[in-house]
């Protein structure tokens, strides 16, 4: 398969590096800095077996690909990034051209679906990290992650039951999915937590807050009629040390490290207060930590510097449910 792979990250770095290693032409897109370091070195790759070093082709450049030739564009960016990267692609990807989005949330989909006719969801669940150019880790093994793909919104095509049989070779679990949607709906409840663990640090994940947003996402998923399914990914996913070190954070929790000057907020914990506001739902904890955590970017602040008590005093007074 030729794939050209836009964000070449945490999950789109390692996705595109075990595409390569499986004997696949990937073409990755990304900022100047990683795609320098890809270019003279190699990305590496480590994981709890090593390291690899993998040669790709790499450019900042959306006209540089042959996109002629390409099977598949593989969007790994992070959602609020999405609206800008689909724009450029349109200018140089035929709109057949099948688009698989390898995301969290529910909204790049659709968004892709405007430019875009042949529209693919997949289920990321992938513990990776990148905080430093030309280097991202993957912290899964022996299997790298679950990548599960259906037709957006929803259908098992020919298509989808390809691309999970090339992610399978490529040391994913991979299952073609007829109502993808539903599955990315359940991630989204499970990654309400990212913004609790970026902002409070990795020992406040799975607490008090990140209990109550999930409580709240699911009582606003019933009342918008929204089916959310649960892959089960914990029994595939075998989190481990890379080179002795643990995982730091998940992907919001490196957004600050890094300090990319964005935060996928918005379209996790904001997805549920949007909907909260569209069928009369309150949602003074998603809301309050979509508010925190758009403050921390703002501030330049660290990760895991907010208190989580803190976080707790805002909900009960109902700072940010206005926003």
């Amino acid at each position: 398969m030729r794939c050209v792979v836009l964000g070449a990250g945490a999950i789109g770095g390692v996705l595109g590096a075990r595409l390569a290693q499986a004997g696949h032409d990937v073409h990755v897109v990304d900022r100047r800095a990683h795609v320098d370091a890809i270019r003279a070195h190699g990305l590496r790759v480590r994981s709890p077996d090593g390291e690899d070093v993998v040669r790709l082709a790499a450019t900042t450049d959306f006209a540089e690909p042959d996109w002629a030739g390409v099977d598949a564009v593989v969007l790994c960016v992070k959602s609020q990034d999405t609206a800008a990267a689909l724009a450029e692609l349109a200018r140089h990807a035929d709109p057949q051209t099948p688009i698989l989005c390898a995301q969290n949330g529910v909204a790049n989909e659709d968004a892709a679906l405007r430019l875009f006719a042949n529209v693919y969801g997949v289920l990321v669940a992938c513990p990776s990290a990148y905080l430093e150019p030309g280097l991202v880790r993957a912290y899964s093994s022996p299997v790298t992650g679950v990548l599960d793909v259906g037709r957006y919104p929803h259908g098992r095509d020919t298509f989808a039951v390809q691309v999970s049989r090339v992610l399978s070779g490529a040391g994913y679990a991979s299952e073609a999915r007829a109502d993808i949607t539903a599955y990315k709906y359940g991630k989204l409840v499970t990654n309400l937590g990212n913004a609790v663990e970026a902002l409070c640090g990795p020992s406040a994940r799975g607490g008090n807050l990140d209990r109550l947003a999930m409580d709240e996402a699911r009582t606003v998923l019933f009342s918008a009629g929204i089916h959310a399914e649960f892959a089960p990914v914990s029994a595939l996913v075998q989190v481990r040390p890379v080179f002795g070190e643990r995982r730091p954070g998940g992907s919001s929790w490196q957004s600050l490290y890094r300090r990319t000057g964005g935060i996928e907020t918005d379209y996790l914990n904001g997805e549920i207060v949007r909907l909260g506001r569209l069928h009369g739902v309150p949602t003074p904890v998603n809301a309050a930590l979509q508010y925190a955590a758009n403050r921390l970017v703002a501030s330049g602040g660290e990760p895991g510097s907010v208190s989580e008590l803190d976080l707790l005093r805002a909900v009960v007074d109902g700072r940010g449910a206005a926003r």
